[in-house]
């Protein structure tokens, strides 16, 4: 019987590995597989990556406007928590000083509660002017924030530093990947996913191509952000895989039985 040194199979399954890994490639880059490995039926099926990893979200809205993303300077949205001071200029009787309840109630005086959490600032106006319709006739109201939350926005998935970050200025999406550390190499740049919770609790999503916006040098989609704003990148189809596919170097070594 011929003996097979460990050197020539070593050399042999050195090459059956690069082999298998040109072929996966090969088969994801022409979109043969899925990120669960299985064959893709439908190309312009949606990739349920995201929506199985974000299932935790209750209510999910992607019927938003561009319009809805593009605006460059939204008005602040009063949060729980936030100390608001309501003046009544010519009826300083009814002036008070109060706080978004958890429930997203503020109490008023003399007038039932008004649900606040979410509207901004001319919107609570109007709203505690409804409420005291019944006793002041088209009420003189002014509103100012004494507190307020920080405004922040989120950054997950893969980026060199996850976390959460003060939103202190005009920050485009773009800007808070760079702030975020950069993206990592395994991200899927052409697919990061913007979150943005609506006033009624719902979920506003949109996908951005950051890779198609830079290669282009073109930046009509790279949306500020908002206060609460989270932006998720996840992983590409190669590092999905690439655990399970054999590393190169995997050889195997034969001792003489004696």
């Amino acid at each position: 019987m011929r003996l097979i040194s460990s050197m020539q199979i070593s050399g042999r399954l050195i090459s059956t590995c690069k082999w298998t890994v040109h072929s996966i490639a090969a088969l994801v880059i022409f979109g043969a597989l899925t990120p669960n490995g299985a064959a893709q039926a439908n190309p312009a099926a949606p990739n349920p990556a995201v929506g199985q990893e974000f299932a935790g979200v209750a209510s999910v809205n992607q019927s938003a406007t561009p319009t809805d993303f593009q605006q460059r300077y939204p008005r602040y949205q009063l949060h729980i928590g936030d100390v608001v001071d309501i003046v009544f200029p010519l009826t300083p009787d009814f002036s008070q000083v109060v706080k978004v309840e958890p429930d997203g109630y503020i109490p008023l005086h003399g007038a039932h509660n008004v649900h606040v959490a979410g509207q901004t600032v001319p919107e609570v106006i109007e709203s505690i002017r409804k409420a005291y319709r019944e006793t002041l006739r088209d009420p003189e109201i002014t509103v100012s924030l004494k507190e307020f939350e920080k405004p922040y926005f989120m950054v997950s998935g893969q980026v060199a530093r996850a976390g959460k970050y003060d939103l202190t200025s005009d920050t485009t999406v773009t800007q808070g990947l760079a702030i975020a550390g950069g993206l990592t190499k395994d991200a899927k740049h052409s697919n990061v996913v913007l979150f943005r919770r609506a006033g009624d609790g719902s979920v506003e999503v949109k996908k951005i191509d950051v890779k198609h916006m830079l290669n282009s040098a073109n930046l009509t989609e790279d949306v500020s952000l908002r206060p609460g704003d989270m932006l998720y990148v996840p992983k590409n189809s190669i590092s999905k895989i690439q655990g399970f596919l054999p590393s190169a170097s995997t050889g195997v070594q034969m001792t003489p039985v004696h």
